[in-house]
């Protein structure tokens, strides 16, 4: 996994870009590694659509399909509204604290712009919520889909000079739970989701057709 997650880092920190061929022998050798975990972690991506086959021989990086991530997040929404509903009925003041102590590291990157720990923020905070809903289903599923998640979050962070600031909507969530308030919990945290949908769909969207994202335009 430890091979897996470098290579994934090198994609969604953009320093291997789309269509960029993703060299086996070079990655052993950054690494450290033998090729043999290379190639499993290879493997492993291929299989969930982050690299394929180059043209000739070797393998490159595939680009962000956009319908695709829209079905991913549409399928989000409606997974996480059920955790956060679950989060608030089985609510506890330790699980809370934990929350807010994940919004403040959040915030801190934001500040800083440390992108990396904007996506390893984002992350912990809705692994947060698929633990404390107690559903292990909610997390089984949820894996399967956080490495498109973590390539659209990483894609738009580095082509954007302003990181958005998410952690005000995740903190409507944390006080919803809080509150116990099941209906809330739900409701904000589709729209948490909805929302961040539609910017990054559209980001990517500018990014792919070459228009600068920062403009007035935009």
């Amino acid at each position: 996994m430890r091979v897996k997650e470098a290579i994934l880092d090198e994609i969604t920190s953009g320093r291997l870009g789309p269509k960029s061929r993703v060299i086996q022998d070079q990655i052993a050798k950054d690494l450290g590694v033998s090729r043999q975990p290379v190639q499993q972690a290879l493997h492993i991506l291929r299989s969930q659509g982050v690299v394929r086959d180059a043209p000739g021989r070797g393998l490159e990086v595939v680009p962000l399909d956009l319908d695709y991530v829209q079905n991913v997040y549409d399928l989000r929404a409606v997974i996480e509204g059920l955790a956060g509903r679950q989060a608030a009925l089985r609510r506890s003041e330790q699980a809370v604290r934990k929350g807010k102590e994940i919004i403040d590291k959040g915030k801190d990157a934001v500040r800083r712009s440390a992108y990396r720990e904007m996506v390893a923020c984002d992350m912990e905070f809705h692994n947060w919520i698929y633990a404390l809903a107690g559903n292990p289903l909610i997390s089984a599923t949820m894996d399967t889909h956080w490495t498109t998640v973590q390539r659209v979050m990483g894609e738009v962070l580095h082509s954007d000079e302003k990181p958005r600031n998410i952690w005000n909507q995740h903190e409507k969530i944390v006080e919803a739970i809080a509150d116990g308030d099941a209906d809330k919990a739900e409701e904000v945290t589709k729209e948490h989701i909805i929302l961040s949908a539609g910017y990054m769909i559209e980001r990517l969207r500018l990014t792919q057709s070459g228009t600068d994202i920062n403009s007035d335009a935009s």
